[in-house]
């Protein structure tokens, strides 16, 4: 058996062992690399472990640990309640002011903004009987609406994936296309559920009723551990509810460094083109020092889960490079003949994976088998980048994938398994057409430059 199907066989089963025993996909790549570089490739550990990404994991860990001061001292509440006053108390715009609030904390590097913005969006959703599946879906769709940012996390890894291995970055298209694409699913969802009463928790109005994330559902949920085990598995808690300042929109004395470091970063990012890895890490230790305690909570907060996945499937991906996987996969895929058709196919790939497992993976795999592929010309890098972004993505309001869980743990217990249907419906729908759709972001640049 030859080196590049070995290759091919291990990472299958690598995506097939982490779905099926949710293990993080990271420490399998790690392993992966350590037994395919070591026993097929003969390859001594600082040769297979020479694709560890050093540079996206300061990122990583600066970015969450950063994000992590502000989601415990409630900066992030207070941006909320800002928005509120901000649109004068009309409740009907609000969806719209978390679906905003989440690109925007995405784009900036918070990882994990569905889990800051879900908590808050969905309790206001019960409170004002607004419906809460097209609340939650408003926020997903904001995070995947700036989840390409140059200084987001998502962004970072695929514009210094495509600099490093000879491909031009378009960081702008990358960045527009997911946006304006969810943007107006999240507009056909508002019009779609915005007058229709959707799903209400019974309890509440009892003032003793649980909290979204933490009663037990209905015997026979599935959804439970699921979501549970994701949340956990983040390191995220449900947020519970905002302090008394926070509701008043006052800015309380330990908030004011953490709020100017949040300014600092984006300030010193986007203007001065800085390392967001060493800008966040240096904000954060400043912080810390302020106030040690601080440091140490915004520590736990740091997404290790995520940072391991990433960490470990782009080392499995330099052994896969090594041994001429890519050039041999890639040269698969072009046989085909047709390029659209081939990049169809691995958009929908992509989708159907994304949505049982993490998209940052899927992503760096299907980048990387694409690689020589788009070297060739036949398709158009940007495009093909942009809408690999989007077929994978669009698909995360899946239950099973981290924003879908994330979002299905602040459900209220009495409705979260008919919540969760409509996430699994929802889900098998932009399965069938989002990879198609986002294909024609590919597809519409080739024909033009053609």
């Amino acid at each position: 058996m030859s080196a590049e199907l070995i290759c091919v066989i291990v990472l299958g089963l690598m995506f097939i062992i982490g779905t099926w025993r949710d293990i993080n996909m990271g420490l399998l790549g790690f392993v992966a690399a350590a037994g395919v570089g070591g026993l097929v490739l003969h390859q001594a550990p600082e040769e297979f472990l020479a694709g560890f990404p050093v540079d996206l994991f300061l990122t990583l860990v600066g970015l969450t640990y950063l994000f992590g001061f502000a989601q415990n001292n409630g900066v992030i509440e207070l941006i909320v309640n800002w928005c509120v006053r901000l649109v004068g108390g009309r409740i009907s715009l609000m969806p719209w002011i978390f679906f905003a609030l989440t690109a925007v904390l995405i784009s900036l590097g918070a990882l994990f903004a569905v889990a800051i913005i879900a908590p808050l969006a969905l309790t206001f959703a019960r409170r004002h009987r607004l419906n809460q599946f097209m609340v939650g879906l408003l926020v997903v769709h904001g995070a995947l609406a700036g989840a390409f940012s140059p200084i987001s996390v998502y962004g970072i890894f695929i514009n210094d994936y495509l600099a490093k291995n000879g491909l031009t970055p378009t960081p702008v298209s990358l960045f527009l296309a997911p946006l304006v694409f969810n943007f107006v699913f999240a507009l056909v969802v508002w019009l779609v559920l915005r007058h229709r009463p959707g799903l209400r928790a019974e309890a509440d109005d009892d003032p003793a009723s649980p909290s979204p994330g933490s009663a037990a559902a209905s015997p026979g949920s599935a959804a439970v551990s699921l979501d549970s085990t994701a949340a956990s598995q983040t390191g995220l808690l449900t947020r519970s509810a905002p302090t008394g300042e926070a509701r008043r929109g006052r800015l309380t004395r330990g908030q004011v460094p953490t709020l100017i470091g949040l300014i600092a970063m984006a300030l010193s990012v986007l203007i001065f083109g800085w390392d967001v890895g060493f800008v966040t890490i240096t904000i954060s230790i400043i912080l810390a020092v302020i106030n040690p305690a601080a440091g140490k909570a915004a520590m736990s907060r740091v997404s290790w889960s995520v940072v391991i996945l990433i960490t470990g499937v782009l080392t499995y991906i330099a052994v896969l490079q090594e041994a001429g996987t890519v050039e041999w996969v890639s040269a698969g895929i072009s046989a085909i003949g047709i390029p659209l058709l081939a990049a169809l196919l691995l958009f929908y790939m992509s989708g159907l994976i994304s949505a049982l497992a993490s998209s940052l993976a899927i992503i760096g795999v299907v980048i990387a088998l694409a690689v020589p592929f788009l070297e060739s010309g036949d398709v158009h890098v940007g495009g093909f980048v942009a809408a690999l972004a989007i077929a994978a993505t669009i698909v995360d309001i899946s239950p099973f994938s981290t924003n879908g869980a994330m979002l299905l743990a602040n459900v209220h217990s009495t409705i979260r398994d008919r919540y969760y249907k409509q996430m699994i419906g929802y889900a098998g729908l932009m399965c069938l057409i989002g990879p198609g759709l986002a294909w024609f972001v590919a597809a519409v640049p080739t024909w033009i430059a053609g």
